[in-house]
């Protein structure tokens, strides 16, 4: 088992309070067009102090042929959680492959914190590729498509956050 440490940053417009509304926002998920994913299903809890989001996606864009044959006739299912304190901005994004999580699976630390008039969200995580001899070479071919998607969705929330 092997695993790819990644780290993103990202600037918004707007202070913490919108941004983790934003993020946790069915509405915005819905609206959200990220490459190769397909949204299934979102859903999302409140309690006093937390907002949990819960996203399914189906993975539609092109995989290298060794991915095709460790999932066999199965679809790629993409389960994806984020976990914010509404109070402090701290967070947790955790994600894994539906059909087998042991296999590929990974997560991050999300925090959110004022920033120059707004916010800046950094995320500190790790992606795991539990196949031997070619766990490696699939998360450095995973990463990178990842960290485009959290890029794309923070350039459509800071969108969406400016004009409304």
């Amino acid at each position: 088992m092997s695993t790819v440490h990644f780290v993103a940053e990202h600037r918004f417009a707007a202070p913490v309070e919108a941004v983790i509304a934003g993020l946790t926002d069915p509405a915005f998920h819905r609206e959200l067009q990220l490459p190769d994913l397909k949204l299934l299903d979102v859903d999302e809890h409140t309690n006093q102090t937390e907002t949990v989001v819960h996203l399914r996606y189906d993975f539609v864009g092109q995989l290298d042929p060794f991915a095709r044959r460790l999932l066999g006739n199965r679809r790629l299912t993409w389960l994806q959680e984020l976990r914010l304190d509404r109070a402090s901005g701290a967070g947790r994004l955790t994600f894994a492959a539906e059909a087998d999580p042991r296999r590929l699976h990974g997560g991050a630390d999300v925090a959110l914190e004022p920033a120059d008039g707004g916010t800046r969200r950094t995320l500190n995580g790790e992606l795991v590729v539990a196949v031997p001899v070619v766990g490696s070479r699939a998360e450095r071919s995973i990463v990178p498509g990842l960290l485009r998607r959290l890029d794309i969705e923070a350039d459509a929330l800071d969108r969406r956050l400016r004009s409304g």
